[in-house]
């Protein structure tokens, strides 16, 4: 063995030997930042519909069908992260929000009675005005007929009647919550329409740490090129380097996704301490990612979107509606009989059905204000703040790593075809290797 190592000294091309691993290094480095931004980049997708391409697709392999726009007939790409935005926002629900507790428990850390009050605050003063609205809608004769005076007194009794109703329509809130919010749904469709927001998870916090995968790229790089550059000289054979080139760029994405992931728990190898660089700073991840969602995805406003505006919107209308109808009754006071022949009862339940429909929407529309729900955003952020901190390492890597996991093998392809691509540019700038 030393004359065979004597003879590889003598007998090496230094040049062809010693750039062979600074190719490597400059590839491992050129792979692992173009694969941070096939991960990122372009939040929405970028490319070209092909005639015929959405039939074919569903005979294609399904790893062909994971291409983003491949199953939308296009032919180009989204970023994997913000492509896979739904599949995380489900697993954030499972994994960290459904630990909150119930809808109904997480509604009540919302102080539903400070909603309430927030709701007569910004209802009193339009009540005249819907009032009126209704009534000239609904009756203009007997509205038209009835004195200022007579008319005021109806404006004060819906007044003092406002904080009953309203703690109403909370409590009716609070008590069908579960069937009225789904906080999955809710995560899913927003993430979807703003897949921005789980970029913006993984770079508010992580950045420094993928600034750190793409330089340990030339590490990696340069390191496994050292026993390629052995080889290479050993056998001399010229497809040699394009063959191990796929070898060394499949392994450095490999090992980048690696240093950011594994292992979930510190393990000490060889008495280093390793350690995923995420899961490093979890109590850091926890906060941004809490803020993020707090300020952006389960926020007061969205909340109150869903109710009226989601899949169980009707639901809520309905029931809100009928809650309010006894109010309003006790509204029209001792003159609501007498009101009821002048009117007749039909007309009478038009103009009672109308101003609960009415009063639904204005009393779910102080949901959407943005300063109170910035305000109320405190105490769910302080929640899943929380409740992320407190996730296993192993539940922690899973949420994070959700939006990428199924489509890791694009980077690893892709980092094979730059590998197989940096070998035969070197081929062809130093030739084949071998003796000199």
């Amino acid at each position: 063995m030393p004359a065979e190592i004597d003879w590889f000294f003598q007998r090496a091309d230094w040049l062809h030997v010693l750039t062979i691993p600074v190719f490597t290094g400059v590839v491992g480095f050129l792979i692992n930042w173009s694969g941070l931004w096939m991960l990122f980049s372009p939040v929405r997708f970028h490319g070209v519909t092909v005639p015929g391409m959405r039939q074919l697709s569903r005979v294609l392999p399904r790893k062909v069908q994971e291409v983003p726009g491949i199953l939308q007939g296009g032919i180009g790409w989204q970023g994997i992260v913000p492509a896979r935005a739904a599949k995380m926002g489900s697993i954030a629900v499972d994994k960290a929000i459904a630990k909150l507790g119930t809808p109904a428990e997480f509604y009540q850390q919302l102080e539903p009675d400070q909603i309430a009050e927030h709701i007569v605050q910004v209802f009193e003063p339009e009540l005249p005005q819907m009032i009126d609205q209704i009534m000239r809608r609904e009756h203009p004769a007997l509205w038209r007929d009835l004195p200022p005076r007579a008319r005021a007194a109806v404006v004060r009794r819906v007044q003092a009647q406002l904080p009953g109703v309203v703690r109403t329509v909370t409590d009716e809130i609070g008590e069908h919550i579960d069937q009225l919010l789904d906080p999955k749904i809710m995560v899913i469709n927003h993430f979807q329409r703003h897949p921005a927001l789980v970029v913006r998870i993984f770079r508010d916090f992580g950045q420094r740490e993928l600034n750190l995968m793409v330089a340990f790229g030339f590490i990696f790089g340069f390191g496994l090129g050292i026993p390629v550059a052995v080889l290479d000289h050993w056998f001399a054979q010229w497809w040699l380097l394009p063959v191990l080139g796929v070898v060394v760029g499949w392994a450095t994405n490999a090992l980048g996704m690696w240093l950011i992931f594994e292992p979930p728990e510190p393990r000490r190898v060889l008495g280093i301490k390793v350690h995923g660089l995420f899961l490093r700073r979890q109590d850091q991840a926890a906060e941004v990612y809490a803020r993020i969602i707090a300020d952006d995805v389960i926020t007061l406003e969205n909340i109150g979107d869903f109710l009226l505006d989601g899949p169980r919107g009707d639901r809520t209308r309905q029931m809100l509606a009928s809650a309010m109808r006894p109010a309003i009754d006790n509204a029209a006071g001792p003159v609501r009989g007498a009101v009821r022949v002048a009117v007749g009862s039909r007309q009478f339940d038009n103009i009672r059905d109308a101003m609960a429909l009415e009063a639904v929407d204005r009393t779910i529309e102080p949901f959407r204000d943005p300063d109170f729900s910035r305000r109320q955003a405190d105490k769910i952020n302080a929640l899943i703040a929380q409740r992320t901190k407190e996730l296993p390492p192993r539940d922690f890597v899973e949420m994070m790593r959700s939006a990428i996991k199924e489509d890791e093998w694009m980077l690893y392809a892709h980092g094979a075809i730059m590998g197989f691509g940096g070998g035969l540019l070197h081929l062809a700038l130093f030739g084949v290797g071998g003796p000199a």
